[in-house]
């Protein structure tokens, strides 16, 4: 791959659209799908650059969410760029292709970044970032990119999946990454609540807008797919795939989707608290500890 100039011309961004979320202080806009830059902004590496594509495996307990947060709280950004500029002898900011909370895990993240080029062999990369990391975080892979991919903007779809221990009594092998429901569910009634997801909606009345949003907030994202498989007589896992995904959506919907699958709610009322958009329509949120970042399309 062709290194890129240090400090060279990159493609325009495009235009912000109104609404979307950013965890990054003091942020000028918000970014779009609700993904940030995880690092505040640092000198670039001096000399030729390669853009990195990193994929990430975590554990999110411990970790106030993916991005950098004000003060010493432990990220995985904050950690996983510490251990880069070790190894590569320089500051990186860091591109995620999608943002997760605090507590939520993911198995297949997308981060991308500049390297020094002379200081760039991917190998080499994963294995000593890997022995720096805890074994909460894992880089599964490392290659050298296009020199205009960008984590986030390049993503087509992201999917995510939710595991539920539907049982009377606990696991202590899936508590850390299943909520644990009591409340025999009607999985049957919860397939029948994904079908009103299917396609573009706005989302207001199943995603969270922070005090400080100062525009008014776009919700309306595109679902690809949505579905329950029961894996077994205890565990029920949902998964979704959408082009970009609003703050709390998928925790929100599967606490909505559960409170259907235990005779709280009817199936029939997804379409109806999709047309609300209001969130007091749909309350529900589900623990973060069952909720896993799957993959990234690109």
């Amino acid at each position: 791959m062709t290194p890129r100039p240090a400090g060279g011309s990159t493609p325009a961004s495009p235009a912000v659209p109104p609404g979307q979320l950013s965890l990054v202080p003091d942020s000028p806009l918000p970014e779009p799908s609700g993904e940030v830059r995880a690092t505040d902004a640092q000198p670039a590496a001096a000399g030729p650059t390669v853009r990195v594509r990193m994929t990430v495996a975590y554990d999110g307990h411990g970790f106030h969410g993916f991005a950098v947060q004000p003060g010493d709280l432990p990220t995985v950004a904050g950690v996983l760029s510490d251990a880069l500029q070790r190894r590569l002898g320089h500051p990186v900011n860091l591109v995620v292709a999608g943002r997760t909370d605090a507590g939520v895990h993911a198995r297949g993240q997308v981060v991308s970044f500049d390297a020094a080029a002379d200081r760039f062999e991917p190998a080499g990369l994963q294995k000593s970032v890997n022995r720096a990391l805890s074994p909460k975080i894992v880089v599964r892979a490392v290659e050298a990119a296009a020199p205009d991919f960008d984590a986030r903007r390049s993503a087509r779809s992201r999917t995510y999946r939710y595991t539920i221990l539907n049982h009377a009594f606990p696991d202590p092998f899936l508590a850390p990454t299943a909520w644990h429901v009591t409340e025999p569910l009607d999985v049957g009634a919860m397939r029948l609540a994904c079908d009103p997801l299917i396609g573009e909606h706005d989302f207001t009345s199943f995603c969270r807008v922070p005090r400080r949003m100062f525009v008014e907030a776009n919700m309306v994202r595109r679902v690809i797919d949505a579905r329950w498989v029961r894996l077994d007589d205890d565990i029920v896992r949902f998964e979704i795939r959408s082009t970009a995904f609003c703050h709390q959506m998928v925790r929100s919907l599967v606490g909505f989707m559960v409170a259907v699958g235990a005779g709280r709610r009817r199936a029939g009322d997804m379409a109806d608290v999709l047309r609300a958009r209001d969130r007091k329509a749909a309350p529900h949120l589900a623990p973060a500890h069952g909720l896993c970042l799957w993959g990234v399309g690109y």
